[in-house]
């Protein structure tokens, strides 16, 4: 399997990196093509043996598999322009949730599939998001699941649960991240803690929390049991936290599905349904 990456941004990159560190593809199999031709140069720095092509139609006539990085709004200009190149045996695959597969198959004739990722793949670990056209081949389905499998732990989806999923998965890092961000903040501004021994604290507090989960230790709901006696200290953190956090989680998923009503009616006029 020869892979070609369109698209080197954030996620390009990091799908890039995650799929040559789990030596799930040798660098010298993998090509790569961004409109900015420096942020290409950029993983070549990492990996010599990457190949980079100026035209994304090279790009498409070299490699079997295509990975499309790009900004939802983009991805329907560059489909009309590597159009001519595709051929049945390829399988293209996207990785931004406003997009369906269903639109992508009305446009191309070959194997399509959804696959959204997450920073989290970077560490060889978390959630990839599947979802398959109808006309995605066997083949192609066993092959993208090996190859994700090396990196992350596949999860097929339907269009339904496309946007929360993402919004777990994918935005959650970003949101997780946020909070912990303001947790640090707090201590410092509240104590004599400094910033440095707070994220210091924090992260491996983090880092040992998810390996509880991983190892089946406790649940969510066991592990705050185990933690908060009665009348103690955490049980008076906890009462804040459900007085402060009321409905905040809430309207951020109400917000993530307005932007992403947007961004699905915007895709719907281009690609026409």
């Amino acid at each position: 399997m020869r892979i070609g990456v369109i698209g080197t941004g954030n996620m390009g990159s990091i799908l890039v990196e995650a799929m040559i560190v789990a030596n799930a593809i040798s660098p010298s199999s993998l090509s790569i093509h961004n409109r900015t031709r420096a942020k290409a140069e950029l993983l070549r720095q990492e990996y010599p043996d990457i190949q980079i092509f100026d035209d994304a139609e090279k790009l498409v006539q070299a490699n079997d598999c295509l990975f499309i990085c790009v900004k939802p709004h983009d991805i329907f200009p560059l489909l009309k322009k590597i159009k001519p190149h595709i051929q049945r045996e390829h399988c293209i695959i996207s990785i931004t949730s406003p997009v369906s597969v269903e639109q992508l198959e009305y446009h191309v004739n070959c194997s399509i599939a959804r696959i959204i990722p997450s920073i989290t793949n970077r560490a060889l670990t978390g959630v990839s998001l599947f979802t398959f056209g109808t006309n995605c081949c066997d083949s192609w389905k066993t092959q993208l699941l090996q190859l994700f499998k090396c990196f992350s732990k596949p999860y097929e989806i339907s269009q339904n649960i496309t946007r929360v999923a993402s919004d777990i998965v994918s935005c959650g890092p970003a949101f997780y991240s946020y909070i912990t961000r303001r947790f640090i903040d707090g201590a410092v501004q509240e104590t004599e803690i400094d910033t440095e021994t707070a994220t210091v604290l924090v992260s491996e507090m983090l880092i040992g929390l998810g390996e509880l989960l991983r190892q089946g230790h406790y649940t969510l709901s066991t592990l705050e049991e185990k933690v908060t006696v009665k009348g103690g200290i955490t049980g008076e953190g906890i009462k804040v936290l459900e007085n402060e956090l009321d409905g905040v989680f809430e309207k951020l998923f109400q917000a993530t599905h307005a932007k992403f009503r947007e961004d699905l009616e915007r895709v719907k006029d281009q690609f026409g349904i």
